[in-house]
């Protein structure tokens, strides 16, 4: 290898880097993301590239936005950051009124009756905000329920976060496995993954499995089945935590429209908590334009509503757990009782954070944006189906601005790639070669892009892909 510029060197000499085989990245020259702006990114070398996945989901109204760049210089001109503990801040107490409106539903349902989200504690991340929402569960259930042993219920192929909590509830072998041995136990159930559904009777069609499934809802039975048994144990389920609609890092797996209001029905009728795992999901990803959060798109309210990636608008570590004042409530009491929640974070509604991410909020109610969405919603269906004319592409999965395209050997047999085979890596670094960057999930290639992304970007995006399956895997 060639001698490396000095930032890569430097890189390579000192930087481990997350979910990351090191020894596969020393081996060639690093991207080196110098500036940005809108839906692109530039590097030291001066090279432009699309961000085809948001940078890992996070930035939603695109780079070196003047909005939010002013939100974070003129609060930095007050003051960056005091403590939360014993004192309160205008940015995070505006923040805080905000996202409490914006989690507002009006939806009303005659099978269960959805609660008022009016409490927000602040984290740094996804993964706290889950581990928020787990300490919350488990705690206010055990003052409401002494006697009950407090039990988590989650989805097949569950990623909420890297904090022990928030792996002990996932359920990714890959990810989890390693640290078996620090977590506690949670149960799980099958997730609605349609494209390989063995319930799934129809054959494979060029086009989203969801669309032309033949089952009968035989994956709610199962939840039902879990949650009847649990109670016939005596050992009931605290809380269901899910992301709504799709799945991210289970490989952007979707829910079938009616799936989330059927398991809330369920979860419901079983007096559990629902924890909604919005990281990725929430500010308008999986949404039509009139609504921010996925779980509002099926008309369901969650007891805890977990928020982050997108909430500061891809500008600053900011994270926030929703909830109802009944679970507050039960951390009420005297100063002896010690019922105060023993946890908390040295940023805990951190100025900065706040300002910019109030910003965003704002930015998100404006008709411009949830255009924007509208358009890039719609600009993704409409190029993505070129790619049913390679033999490769098994499933075409889109809900809302999120997409996950899955790699296959065998379209017709949906016979998937080894993961071995480092399928998803190669396609996407011959799409870094064409000028987009993106992260696969195994063999499913996730796109993502910020909401400012042109229709002009979009073809590229699909194009670079497309050009990038038929180089990287020829058919057989």
């Amino acid at each position: 290898m060639p001698k490396l510029p000095k930032l890569a060197r430097l890189d390579h000499e000192y930087v481990w880097h997350p979910f990351t085989q090191m020894r596969d990245w020393v081996k060639s020259e690093p991207i080196v993301i110098s500036e940005a702006k809108g839906a692109t990114l530039r590097d030291h070398h001066g090279k432009e590239y699309l961000d085809g996945n948001s940078s890992i989901w996070t930035n939603i109204h695109g780079h070196n936005h003047p909005v939010l760049n002013r939100a974070l210089r003129k609060q930095s001109q007050k003051i960056a950051h005091s403590s939360a503990l014993g004192f309160a801040n205008e940015p995070a107490a505006l923040l805080a009124e905000q996202l409490v409106r914006s989690a507002r539903i009006t939806t009303r349902h005659k099978d269960f009756q959805n609660p008022r989200l009016q409490k927000v504690f602040y984290s740094d991340d996804g993964s706290t905000a889950l581990e928020v929402a787990v300490k919350l569960s488990y705690q206010s259930t055990l003052r409401n329920r002494p006697k009950t042993k407090p039990r988590f219920l989650t989805i097949d192929g569950a990623y909420h976060g890297d904090t022990v909590g928030a792996v002990s509830i996932g359920h990714i072998d890959l990810f989890h496995k390693a640290y078996s041995g620090l977590l506690f136990k949670s149960d799980k159930v099958m997730a609605p993954y349609c494209y390989r559904c063995p319930f799934n009777r129809a054959k494979p069609e060029r086009a989203d499995a969801r669309d032309y499934r033949k089952c009968n809802w035989e994956c709610i039975g199962k939840v039902e089945q879990t949650f009847n048994k649990a109670d016939r144990a005596k050992s009931p389920f605290t809380a269901f935590s899910y992301e709504p609609l799709m799945q991210g890092a289970a490989g952007m797996i979707p829910q079938p429209k009616g799936w989330l209001h059927r398991v809330a029905q369920l979860t419901r009728g079983h007096n559990c908590h629902l924890i909604a795992d919005e990281v990725m999901t929430g500010f308008g990803r999986c949404n039509d334009s009139s609504k921010l959060y996925a779980s509002h798109q099926e008309g369901v309210q969650p007891d805890f509503l977990c928020l982050a990636k997108g909430l500061s608008g891809g500008y600053l570590p900011m994270a926030a757990t929703l909830t109802t004042l009944s679970v507050f409530d039960s951390f009420l009491g005297e100063y002896e009782e010690f019922k105060t929640f023993f946890h908390g974070h040295s940023y805990f509604g951190n100025q900065l954070g706040s300002a910019v991410s109030l910003a965003s909020m704002k930015l998100l109610a404006q008709k411009k944006s949830q255009s924007q969405r509208d358009s890039l919603r719609k600009n993704l269906r409409r190029d993505l189906k070129a790619l049913w004319n390679l033999p490769q592409i098994g499933d075409i999965r889109q809900v809302g601005n999120v997409v996950g395209i899955e790699l296959v050997k065998d379209w017709r047999t949906r016979k998937p790639f080894d993961l071995r085979e480092q399928v998803g890596i190669r396609v996407c670094n011959a799409m870094a070669k064409r000028g987009v960057l993106t992260r696969p999930i195994g063999s499913v290639i996730a796109i993502m892009p910020p909401y400012c992304t042109t229709r002009a970007q979009v073809r590229k995006m699909i194009s670079a892909l497309y050009d990038a399956v038929a180089e990287s895997l020829p058919p057989a």
